[in-house]
């Protein structure tokens, strides 16, 4: 038997350390919050919650450097095999901080529309989804991880209320009075709140005792880049295979795709093991119709294919005393739906509208604050996770009767409109007008 069917694993994290701040230590750093981790969530968060006049402390490992006039590595000309498809919310986050305009559009492909397929077979069931349809320009836009994090560090070096520290923390203190971080250097950073953006293996989620929910997928994502003999018009194709598992290829600028494919374990090291070459002509043959012929980026066939595990996590908790969960050290969901980045900067926003309303009265890391941000996030972010491993056990399961209601069930919703729109607000982070 399989166990990724199995139900989930109760894990519990080990007790939060109370330390005393030492008075001898090198320094002592006060802030408003203090954000643990230096991934896009993270730098959003200090960048939106220093724009409300709280000031923030921003914790990233030793090789971040930023600020104190440190000036950001340029992206390369390369393509970056790490893409996200952003959603509204994420799209109008940025552009309130600044960050959207500063980032090449060059680089940037608008999803147009996306079709989705049951199956590698030329009669599978399919859905379709367009921009056009839903009253929108686009229904998503591709961005690479590099050119988020350029265009966010860029941002934090002209935020006057943030300060980036480079360090890693080994003790956290939590009190009445707020929360401290000793670092490994001896130093220490105390705060009203802590926020924890410190990614799945969260540090500050194990502190917390904050348990969690497990279930590997015994999948990995390859991703890779290609060009394709045809213009892609800005559609993103998905099919879901039983055997060969779930394949994305989402438009880049240009002729150009990136692959995101989350592939069985036992296939998985077969195609890290193929030249980049072999891969792409294994997509030929499935988006041959639409795409033409795939042949890999130059400035991949060094580099090759990479890959990450997939896995869910469910969080028992998204707050504790003095702290708040974002991103992945809140919640970890199958990328099927590619909606990994987007929930995480939909935290971010819940975060600062309910800090920004808590009133004069309340600090940050207010009891009743937190829980209000916990409420606010805990109905999407359900949804999500219900909607990504419902859909990743329903096509993993290779059965012809299954197979026939999945075709069947695919081409109905897509002639149900209503019910389509339903779909692409959850999605796409936008409602969408009535017809």
């Amino acid at each position: 038997m399989n166990d990724s069917r199995l139900p989930f694993k109760s894990v519990g994290a080990g007790a939060a350390a109370h330390i005393s701040p030492d008075r001898s230590a090198r320094s002592i750093s006060r802030s408003d919050i203090c954000i643990v981790g230096n991934g896009a969530v993270g730098k959003a968060a200090a960048l939106g919650l220093a724009q409300t006049g709280l000031s923030v402390t921003l914790l990233g490992a030793p090789a971040m450097v930023i600020g104190n006039g440190a000036r950001p590595e340029s992206p390369s000309a390369d393509w970056d095999q790490r893409v996200y498809a952003l959603n509204h919310v994420a799209r109008s986050l940025l552009a309130g901080l600044k960050v959207w305009d500063a980032l090449d559009d060059s680089r940037i492909a608008a999803v147009e529309s996306m079709l989705v397929k049951g199956g590698a077979e030329a009669d599978a069931g399919q859905i379709s989804f367009d921009a056009f349809s839903a009253r929108t320009g686009a229904l998503a836009w591709i961005v690479e991880d590099r050119n988020l994090n350029h265009a966010l560090d860029a941002a934090l070096k002209f935020a006057h209320n943030v300060r980036v520290v480079n360090g890693r923390a080994r003790k956290m203190a939590v009190d009445a009075a707020g929360a401290s971080l000793e670092l490994e250097d001896g130093s220490i950073l105390s705060a009203a709140l802590l926020v924890g953006a410190d990614g799945a293996q969260s540090w500050v989620r194990n502190q917390c005792d904050i348990g969690i929910d497990y279930r590997t997928y015994h999948q990995q994502a390859i991703v890779a880049n290609f060009a394709t003999e045809r213009p892609h018009h800005g559609v993103a194709h998905q099919w879901f295979t039983a055997e060969q598992g779930i394949i994305a290829l989402l438009p880049l600028p240009g002729q150009r795709v990136s692959l995101v494919w989350s592939a069985p374990e036992t296939l998985a090291p077969v195609l890290l093991h193929e030249s980049l070459a072999q891969l792409a002509e294994r997509l030929s043959v499935l988006a041959g119709a639409q795409l033409g012929q795939l042949t890999p980026l130059e400035s991949s066939l060094p580099e090759g294919a990479q890959s990450f595990p997939l896995a869910l996590i469910r969080s028992h908790a998204l707050v504790a005393p003095r702290v708040a969960l974002i991103g992945d050290a809140a919640h970890l969901v199958h990328p099927l739906a590619g909606q990994g980045m987007n929930l995480g900067f939909g935290d971010v926003t819940a975060l600062i509208k309910v800090l920004s309303e808590r009133g004069r009265h309340r600090d940050c890391g207010d009891a009743a604050v937190l829980a209000r941000y916990a409420r606010a996030r805990k109905e999407e972010i359900l949804l999500m996770q219900l909607a990504t491993d419902g859909l990743e056990r329903l096509f993993g399961l290779d059965i012809a009767p299954l197979r026939l209601v999945r075709n069947a069930g695919l081409n109905l919703l897509d002639k149900l409109p209503v019910l389509k729109r339903r779909l692409m607000r959850h999605a796409f982070g936008r409602t969408f007008e009535k017809n």
